[in-house]
């Protein structure tokens, strides 16, 4: 079960929404979910219940309140649109900032862990490089991965993507991260297209999505999960 917090950028002040959620059982970290384009809508829910049922303190920041407070679109063209156009408007020293505020408010209790979808999964690679105080990271399919592969992570790194992902070319991205991160695994999908984290969407494939949540808690597990 969450709730709403509001945490502050280090950058500009402003203060923006989170969902939170308390951990199930003993606490084993602090995992910060970062969106797609479409805002905090039912699968970023579904996946703080996740991460919670597991024994993490979850945070889920709303990446677009400087444009739109609260912002909720659904998987269509007019709210993929509209996303995009939010993402054009907050730049990237805007969302690296806020998850800087996600991991300053979980630190203290333990080890960081970062994972995001789509816009968030670029933004978790850009993180991986640039937030201080990370423990580990999962990219899923982020578009924006391969351009910025040159990018060295200062934490451990794991980046998911579907066979049938009609946006991102699964195998030339998978050789673009390799050449620049050899360190850097790269898990392709067989079975999925892009968004398969979100169950019963049509690019979703139940099993890769349960192997890909298993490498990202082992990944997490070996980088200081309880």
């Amino acid at each position: 079960m969450s709730d709403t917090i509001e945490l502050t950028s280090p950058i500009d002040g402003f203060s923006f929404t989170a969902l939170h959620a308390q951990p199930t059982g003993p606490r084993k970290g602090g995992v910060i979910v970062i969106q797609e384009i479409f805002g905090l809508d039912q699968y970023v829910q579904a996946d703080v219940d996740r991460w919670s049922a597991l024994g993490f303190e979850v945070v889920a920041p709303s990446m677009f309140d400087r444009q739109e407070r609260g912002y909720v679109a659904e998987h269509d063209p007019a709210g993929f649109e509209t996303g995009r156009k939010h993402v054009f408007a907050n730049g990237f020293e805007n969302p690296i900032a806020d998850v800087q505020a996600c991991v300053d408010f979980l630190k203290a209790r333990g080890p960081v862990f970062l994972v995001g979808y789509c816009y968030g999964g670029a933004i978790t690679w850009l993180a991986a490089n640039k937030v201080a105080g990370l423990s580990a990271a999962a990219s899923y399919y982020g578009g924006m991965v391969a351009q910025n592969a040159s990018l060295t992570p200062a934490c451990p790194v794991i980046c998911h993507f579907g066979r049938k992902d009609q946006h991102i070319p699964a195998d030339q991205t998978k050789a673009a991260i390799e050449a620049a991160q050899p360190n850097v695994p790269v898990y392709i999908y067989e079975a999925s297209g892009h968004g398969f984290n979100n169950d019963g969407r049509p690019d979703s494939d139940l099993e890769d999505a349960k192997l890909a949540r298993r490498r990202t808690l082992e990944l997490f597990q070996a980088n200081g999960a309880g």
